[in-house]
């Protein structure tokens, strides 16, 4: 138990590592208190003599030790760091010192005990609870030692030595080292050892754990986005309690919408999170009812009826009773693991959801673990919804920006332009009668000017942001469609196999502006006369097919998209919108005759893309 607790202890220094800045200070700290108490005690024997025997051996110990102190604070302000030898060092000197100028005092009662009371808290200071707990053992070890060499002789001998050299006698008064005397002393430093130890070692874990809790809220950056903050923060869990896998279900509260992601630790350390593909059975296997908010899971070998046994927490951090380890059963049939811990967050009014850790290496107590990571998601909660509110006023200022400037586009820099394309086709007409090249020039001058309208209105297009889902696709690329042929002259069609499709928000606004892109690079490259759009269904997977019979693409033959990367041919930005969704791009080119692009997406459901 022991064991386990000392890995505990150093599971938590780790998470909040004292760096050599706080190390130089603790350090300075002590040896400022190391010369101060030695000061203080050589003026309470100043005063006070007979605490000491009068035994001038004392006087030149004491002298010795404000010396000792001194030069290591001579030392702290040379030296840019403080080793872990150096320290120790220091350590086993002030251990030493209370057991030497204790021979020459009167017991527990004199204010020389305070040097031992000095050496348990730099311990405490230094390190922690078990630290400060063997530093009292070494101090009780040495003053039993001295006990014992008292009663074989010792003193007598010494004593006889320096009367023969006519120096001063020692003054020990060995009767304080009687085993009765030593034996008090010994449990008031083996008490005191403890209870600072203890009390450091909850300063230290408190402190780790404010330093845990502000380094993943360090983690929520409004430019990694929603997904990207999630990813780092999950992954910062899945370090500090050692599992190798886990699972964030979230759902908005005013839908039925379940979104499940995942992250994964590899063998690098590395991490990555992806979304699920979304089922019916999402909301009973991850967001189940139950009462407590942060529960924790094991299997038990041999269990048939009920495999695992439960330790579950209310949002108090109160112990329930009777947790039933039914959901877990079923979490079990998806995702195999010998231990889960589970706790609940609310983003808001808007999300809320459980985070699953799979396999924790969890080396402490339980309880106390479930009700930290409680309260680190009870802190970190507000600034992940921070991030994804920002996200969504950025996205809406930006939108209510673009729509702002098309505006300003058409109303202004459009319209002029229609009008100077007027103008100058009414000069054409007019001149017709009296000069060839002058009709010709105001020809290609009113060519030009309708281009730059069709770029124009193409610019203003793409700034407008698509709000466009599986009930809006269809009508969508009808209208885009019939604007093209309306606008360029091009005869154009768009033809649906499906009547009705169920197809995430983001995978249909790329969809979109696919086909958007598709038709401005029909309409700047291609010459084509007719153009064909179809939306159909095969194979598990969505197929949108733009055809042309223009120039086509300077190749010949049916290349797939990692041929076309190869290659660097391609629309690059139709290559890119394909990647997003995950999908592939085919384009069949017949120069002179035309051309096909065909983009194939996987029917995934919504969560996919949460």
């Amino acid at each position: 138990m022991s064991l386990r607790a000392l890995r505990y202890r150093f599971l938590w220094r780790l998470r909040a590592p004292i760096g050599p800045g706080e190390i130089r200070r603790v350090e300075r700290w002590l040896a400022s208190a190391r010369v101060f108490l030695a000061i203080a005690a050589l003026f309470t024997i100043w005063m006070n003599p007979g605490e000491i025997l009068y035994s001038p051996w004392a006087y030149w110990l004491l002298g010795f030790y404000i010396v000792h102190g001194v030069a290591i604070m001579l030392l702290l302000r040379l030296r840019q760091q403080s080793t872990t030898s150096f320290r120790i060092l220091v350590h086993c000197a002030d251990i030493v010192w209370p057991a030497l100028i204790c021979i020459f005092t009167t017991g527990q009662g004199s204010p020389f005990f305070l040097f031992f009371v000095f050496v348990l808290a730099a311990a405490a200071y230094r390190w922690g609870m078990w630290e400060t707990v063997g530093t009292a053992g070494t101090a009780v070890l040495l003053l039993w030692a001295e006990s014992f060499i008292f009663h074989l002789g010792l003193v007598a001998w010494v004593d006889s030595v320096l009367t023969r050299h006519n120096l001063p006698l020692l003054r020990v008064d060995v009767a304080d080292f009687a085993p009765k005397h030593l034996f008090l002393r010994s449990t008031y430093l083996l008490v005191m050892g403890l209870l600072l130890g203890y009390l450091a070692e909850q300063q230290k874990q408190l402190r780790a754990e404010k330093a845990v809790i502000a380094r993943i809220l360090g983690r929520a950056r409004v430019e990694a986005g929603l997904t990207g903050t999630l990813q780092d923060i999950v992954s910062e869990l899945l370090a500090m309690y050692g599992a190798k896998r886990s699972l964030l279900a979230s759902q908005e509260s005013n839908s039925h919408r379940v979104f499940v992601g995942e992250v994964e630790t590899a063998g690098d350390g590395a991490s990555g999170f992806r979304w699920r593909d979304s089922s019916a059975r999402d909301r009973e296997t991850y967001l189940y009812e139950c009462p407590a908010q942060m529960a924790y899971a094991w299997r038990i070998n041999g269990g048939a009826s009920e495999p695992f046994r439960v330790l579950a927490l209310d949002e108090t951090g109160m112990k329930l009773r009777n947790v039933s380890p039914a959901s877990f059963n079923v979490l079990a049939r998806q995702h195999a693991f010998h231990s889960v811990m589970t706790v609940d967050f609310v983003f808001g009014h808007e999300w809320w959801g459980r985070i699953f850790l799979l396999d924790p290496a969890l080396t402490g107590d339980i309880e106390e673990e479930l009700r930290f990571l409680q309260e680190l998601v009870r802190q970190v909660g507000p600034a992940v919804y921070n991030v994804y509110l920002l996200r969504r006023l950025r996205m809406r200022a930006g939108a209510v920006e673009r729509a702002r400037f098309a505006r300003e586009l058409h109303d202004g820099a459009v319209q002029s332009l229609i009008a100077v394309e007027m103008q100058v086709d009414v000069l054409r007409r007019q001149s017709a009668s009296t000069s060839s090249t002058l009709t010709e020039e105001l020809s290609r001058i009113q060519g030009l000017l309708r281009e730059e309208v069709l770029k124009l209105r193409e610019l203003m297009q793409q700034m407008k942001s698509l709000e466009v889902d599986s009930r809006k696709l269809l009508p969508f690329l009808g209208d885009t469609v019939e604007r093209f042929q309306r606008e360029t002259g091009i005869s154009a069609r768009f033809v649906s196999e499906l009547e009705e499709i169920n197809m995430p928000p983001q995978v249909c606004r790329e969809l979109a502006r696919i086909v958007q892109e598709g038709l401005v690079n029909v309409r700047k490259h291609s010459q084509a006369r007719q153009v064909l759009v179809r939306l159909g269904c095969k194979d598990d997977r969505f197929n949108v097919i733009i055809e042309d019979d223009g120039r086509g693409f300077p190749f010949s033959g049916r290349l797939s998209q990692a041929e076309l990367d190869t290659l660097g041919k391609g629309p690059l930005v139709i290559k890119e919108r394909v990647r997003v969704i995950e999908g592939e791009l085919t384009i069949e080119s017949t120069p002179g005759r035309g051309s096909r692009l065909e983009i194939s997406v996987p029917q995934k459901r919504e969560a996919a893309y949460g």
